[in-house]
């Protein structure tokens, strides 16, 4: 069942700051989030936050799943190093 992927401003304006080759990676796996929202590889987050995290090479999309609505919303986007902080 497709979910509706919804994209926060800010992890737009992180999106579009990524180079080009990643910026593309990046926007075929937020796609595919919409057909699959619990791919392989995507993990829920520790320490107390809300969501789960997708690795995509050394970067990560950190979004939210409402199962009642069906809507996955992007709320980071970034390298592995900062996206957490």
């Amino acid at each position: 069942m497709s979910y509706i992927v919804k994209i926060k401003k800010s992890a737009e304006k992180e999106i579009y700051a990524l180079p080009a080759n990643i910026h593309q990676k990046i926007a075929e796996a937020i796609l595919k989030l919409g057909k699959d929202v619990r791919p392989v590889g995507g993990v829920k987050l520790q320490g107390g936050r809300d969501g789960y995290r997708l690795r995509v090479g050394d970067y990560r999309i950190i979004y939210t799943i409402d199962d009642k609505n069906k809507i996955v919303e992007i709320s980071g986007v970034g390298h592995r190093k900062e996206v957490y902080r």
